[in-house]
């Protein structure tokens, strides 16, 4: 009796014991372990759900469905360049990584310029993994616009849009390859913080789009899109001010649209010619010099044989106007001279020896090394 006394304390112990193993078997399910219907167990809780297919209006949004529209559209573009070895052998390196929209099913891509200049070797990245080799059809400097062709079937073709119809404060999205082909495809969002914004970048007036959604280096060339999947315009990370956050610009799509069929027809850009060189007031401040002028631009340099120099234009006269619009500075007579046709004739008023007079001039085609 003694000894069962003593065992007792075990016994009970164990009896509760099997009671909760009974009891945790039975909550498990059957006799084979499977969850049965209406299982709620913890395990169950932790299976991951079955209806991905299903997918809510709040996550898809219109920039998940522009990104799906464009997205694939969106190339990478590396230059490669000749160099030489350490033996004077050549041979092929690459200088950079940008990104490029395919706008035509025949495999036109528009990149920046900066982005194909000096390049030997084109090398294109398309969404789908397939990378072919590309050529560049045309340039423009001074919009910083190129044209690359590739040959390559089963393109995916960007929709432009309608770059003057953009809004303040609108959607934006930006998709690019920033800082390589390593984080290509990424997408950044904000808004279009600024339409028609213009700046001056040497002897060139731009008119931009400015927004705030991220654009870095290798984004140049990549798309600027809408809350409609359409792209509206061009980044440029050449253009962003450096170190600034928050501010980036795209070239609008209705400024490249005729750039980039001339490109294409052509393989430039063909601008009227005045045949001059000049200067206005804050350009010769810059080199140190000072210009007694009170309005105009200086002329410097007047080419022989020019549209200029062939009724009578002088070194040395004042532009106050060409073709009724004031011209206080290089980038005035730039942006006017741009929307002026080959061959037209336009009024220049002058000024010489305090006198103003007005002389019309035939413009000519700029020539390619000017």
């Amino acid at each position: 009796m003694k000894r069962l006394k003593r065992l007792t304390p075990y016994i009970v112990v164990s009896l509760i014991s099997i009671m909760i193993g009974v009891t945790l078997v039975g909550c498990g399910g059957g006799p084979s372990g499977n969850p049965q219907a209406g299982d709620t167990s913890f395990m169950n809780q932790l299976k991951p759900p079955t209806a991905q297919a299903q997918v809510s209006e709040a996550r898809n949004t219109p920039i998940v469905k522009a990104v799906q529209a464009v997205g694939s559209t969106v190339v990478g573009i590396t230059n490669k360049a000749v160099a030489r070895d350490f033996f004077n052998r050549k041979v092929v390196v690459e200088q950079g990584v940008g990104s490029g929209v395919i706008f035509d099913a025949n495999g036109y891509i528009v990149t920046n310029n900066h982005v194909v200049e000096g390049a030997a070797e084109i090398v294109v990245s398309l969404a789908d993994g397939r990378t072919v080799n590309g050529t560049v059809v045309g340039t423009d400097p001074a919009t910083d616009l190129a044209v690359v062709k590739i040959e390559a079937s089963d393109l995916p073709v960007a929709t432009l849009g309608d770059s003057d119809s953009l809004m303040v404060g609108e959607p934006a999205i930006a998709i690019g390859n920033p800082l390589g082909l390593e984080f290509k495809g990424t997408v950044t969002v904000g808004v279009i913080s600024a339409v028609n914004r213009t700046l001056d970048f040497g002897d060139r007036r731009f008119k931009l789009i400015q927004t705030d959604a991220a654009i870095n280096p290798g984004n140049s060339g990549g798309a600027l899109v809408n809350a409609d999947g359409v792209v509206v315009g061009i980044n440029s990370s050449k253009i962003s001010a450096t170190g600034v956050e928050g501010i980036g610009f795209a070239i609008p799509v209705n400024t490249a649209r005729p750039i980039l069929q001339s490109l294409i027809d052509k393989g430039r850009v063909i601008r009227a010619y005045l045949g001059i060189g000049a200067l206005d007031k804050n350009t010769a401040a810059k080199y140190g010099y000072e210009l007694n002028i009170e309005k105009g631009i200086y002329l410097a340099k007047v080419y022989p044989n020019g549209p200029a120099a062939k009724v009578g234009i002088q070194e040395g006269d004042v532009i106050l106007s060409v073709a009724g619009t004031e011209t206080n500075s290089v980038p005035d007579l730039r942006a006017v001279l741009d929307n002026q046709q080959v061959g037209s004739r336009v009024a220049v008023v002058i000024q010489r020896n305090g006198r103003t007079q007005t002389i019309n001039v035939a413009l000519e085609e700029m020539p390619q090394q000017q």
